[in-house]
């Protein structure tokens, strides 16, 4: 049976080029508006929780799940694509580093994952967590930007392309979509 699955990233962190970027909290702005997610007609339809373990993803995840009184699950393999062998960048370095990521999936750039691999993981995860999840309820996975664009890429049956990721709002947005079989129900829209 066809089951809905809310893909949301976490909002704004604290950025902290001195501690591991997988540890960095949502910052009071990025709390305030996963609060204000919790105003969206659809949570109130959530049946099942799932959250990357990065701390950012988690701190969202709790949030949610208080609001919706579910537990949560954290699943290692919603991570973000693995970026350790640079750690922090600048932005401007990022950016060009990023572009690069999507531009040549099939390629480690500097050290990175594979944009193919970070997508086949992403994708194989998401849709087993909806398949097996009980119930018919929605579900919400929360992670993050980089690999929720290569899951929309999936979604829609396109080649990874960099102009399917989030609105450059610091994260903080969703998509919907329904499996099986995968259609776009809803393309990214702001949390809040």
């Amino acid at each position: 049976m066809p089951r809905l699955i809310y893909f949301i990233t976490h909002a704004d962190v604290v950025v902290e080029p001195r501690i591991p970027v997988a540890r960095w909290p949502l910052s009071e702005r990025g709390r305030a508006r996963t609060q204000a997610m919790l105003l969206q007609p659809w949570v109130a339809k959530i049946g099942a929780i799932f959250s990357s373990t990065e701390r950012k993803a988690f701190d969202a995840a709790s949030i949610l799940a208080e609001h919706c009184r579910l537990p949560f699950t954290t699943v290692p393999e919603l991570g973000e694509n693995d970026r350790t062998s640079t750690g922090y960048l600048e932005a401007n370095e990022f950016q060009e580093t990023a572009d690069r990521f999507f531009a040549h999936p099939a390629e480690s750039v500097r050290g990175w994952e594979r944009a193919i691999d970070a997508q086949a993981r992403i994708v194989k995860t998401v849709v087993g967590l909806a398949e097996s999840a009980t119930g018919d309820t929605p579900i919400a996975v929360i992670a993050h930007g980089a690999v929720g664009a290569l899951l929309l890429c999936h979604v829609k049956g396109i080649p990874i392309r960099r102009d399917q990721e989030q609105p450059g709002n610091n994260g903080g947005n969703y998509f919907v979509f329904r499996h099986p079989p995968a259609a776009l129900i809803q393309s990214w829209q702001p949390i809040d």
